[in-house]
């Protein structure tokens, strides 16, 4: 961990949030949307563990890399694309779950005067419909997905973009995720991070991130912050 003491010493007037790994364990919509991709294009399926060191850096990545697992050529990369995107919006949220915390933890952070936004990897057409499903929607002021900016995280753009569209500063935004992809655009982006210790951190210790903190729930998270 940095400095677990900034988050005491900084003034924080908003929180931008992680979705995938941070807010809902979606590995099982992963699952099954891969699933009927893969049996569309006659290959096998994969299993969750696979799914859950793939995550996190964007629907292409994961599809170019499921690809690679099932030995099935790149060239199927748009055909896979399309067949994943029509299971993936037809069961989106019906095999997934909002973790233990979340809610309180957003009502908390809300009741504190922060602003929120959701920010996510995760294709905004995947993202929104998800939110609004989990009762998650109402509590964030803008939600972004991965195809919202140029660049994805660990990129700092999409960290950076959302700070304007919350009209904070960095320095005064924190980063809640789950992985290094979070850690490394919240460094760069230079907003304060917090990793949760249940995501999916493609198979590494969210230590190794070198967050300023790591809770076991967000509703964790307010108490470790600095009265306002």
């Amino acid at each position: 961990m940095t400095d677990p003491q900034i988050l005491r010493r900084t003034g924080f007037q908003a929180a931008i949030v992680d979705l995938d790994g941070t807010m809902v364990d979606t590995v099982g919509d992963f699952e099954v949307a891969l699933g009927g991709a893969l049996a569309d294009l006659g290959c096998k399926p994969v299993d969750q563990a696979f799914i859950r060191l793939t995550v996190g850096k964007g629907s292409e990545h994961l599809i170019k890399r499921t690809l690679e697992q099932v030995g099935a050529p790149a060239s199927l990369y748009d055909q896979a694309w399309e067949r994943y995107q029509h299971h993936y919006l037809a069961i989106n949220g019906q095999h997934s779950a909002v973790y233990a915390g979340v809610i309180e933890g957003l009502k908390a952070l809300r009741e504190r005067g922060f602003k929120l936004a959701c920010l996510t990897n995760k294709p905004t057409a995947f993202a929104m419909p998800l939110l609004a499903a989990k009762g998650l929607a109402e509590h964030f002021t803008v939600a972004f997905g991965g195809d919202a900016f140029p660049r994805k995280k660990p990129d700092p753009m999409p960290l950076l973009e959302a700070c304007k569209a919350l009209g904070t500063v960095p320095a005064r935004t924190l980063m809640i995720g789950d992985s290094s992809n979070d850690a490394k655009a919240a460094r760069a982006a230079g907003c304060p991070v917090v990793l949760v210790s249940y995501g999916y951190n493609h198979g590494e210790p969210v230590a190794a991130a070198a967050p300023d903190a790591i809770v076991d729930r967000i509703d964790a998270v307010p108490a470790l912050l600095a009265a306002r």
